[in-house]
């Protein structure tokens, strides 16, 4: 059985064309200056995309909910553009998984592309894809 994963990674490319948007009705902020990158294993049947609420948004410090994301994007660094749920990955069948938008504030694009996702409608996924969100951050989907 083939296994996926999903890297996530601050991305320089990502975050130029973000700021290049002309259609961009907030300031971007800055590019984080110590990024980080991790890897989370894709496993089960739907996996979230997005930031679990922080304190200041009304739950206590170490409380989790059903809703906190599987790739949780909350930080650091916290990119802000990152909607609570930005987007979702769905497997389909035993080697395939589609990637669509929640609904997020700032959209979702593929492969660098310029062209925001429709929101609910389901994008397949290639090994090697990358979905971008907010305002740097890049989710690359790979095979094992």
């Amino acid at each position: 059985m083939t296994r996926w994963c999903a890297r996530v990674w601050a991305d320089r490319d990502h975050y130029e064309l973000v700021r290049a948007r002309e259609d961009r009705s907030a300031p971007v902020p800055e590019f984080p200056g110590e990024p980080r990158e991790f890897t989370v294993d894709l496993d089960g049947d739907e996996i979230a995309i997005g930031r679990r609420p922080v304190p200041d948004e009304g739950r206590g410090s170490g409380e989790t909910s059903a809703t906190d994301p599987g790739i949780d994007l909350t930080g650091p660094p916290r990119d802000p553009g990152v909607s609570h749920l930005h987007a979702v990955l769905l497997a389909v069948g035993d080697d395939r998984w589609v990637v669509l938008d929640a609904g997020s504030t700032n959209g979702t694009t593929l492969n660098y592309g310029g062209e925001l996702l429709t929101p609910g409608t389901p994008v397949p996924l290639d090994a090697g894809d990358t979905i971008h969100v907010g305002a740097w951050t890049t989710i690359t989907v790979e095979r094992r």
